[in-house]
């Protein structure tokens, strides 16, 4: 349904089934353009509070890098956000902001202390060599 509800908002969506990063490499590829993402915007997502920092970071990688087929990655220009918010609303999905679209090319993420982190996991590659 939010996907139906994003049409003429998002300017980019795709569902996040060979995980976050692969996917969203995928629409920063075909877009020509990079992204920053957030980590600490993910993890309130994960409901942390209740975790160690080992189960954080298996939070982590299993978001960033693992498959779900009932999630959305999409991208909206920042002018459209009340829009993004609406729509959601409309179709009781929360949506949330974890990043941002760059004119650098590139993905960039951010880790829990702010600082610039490497990736350290790769998404499902259906071409990959077994």
């Amino acid at each position: 349904a939010l996907g139906q509800a994003l049409r003429g908002i998002a300017s980019s969506a795709l569902d996040v089934s060979d995980g976050l990063l692969g996917d969203l490499g995928h629409i920063l590829e075909q877009s020509r353009v990079g992204a920053s993402l957030d980590t600490r915007l993910i993890t309130p997502l994960l409901d942390a509070g209740r975790h160690t920092p080992l189960a954080i970071d298996l939070l982590h990688q299993c978001t960033l890098s693992g498959g779900d087929d009932y999630e959305l990655c999409f991208t909206a220009p920042a002018d459209r956000r009340a829009a993004v918010q609406a729509a959601g609303r409309d179709t009781a999905t929360r949506v949330t902001r974890i990043g941002c679209i760059e004119e650098q090319p590139g993905l960039r993420l951010i880790g829990p202390d702010g600082a610039a982190m490497a990736p350290r996991w790769t998404s499902f590659d259906h071409f990959a060599a077994a």
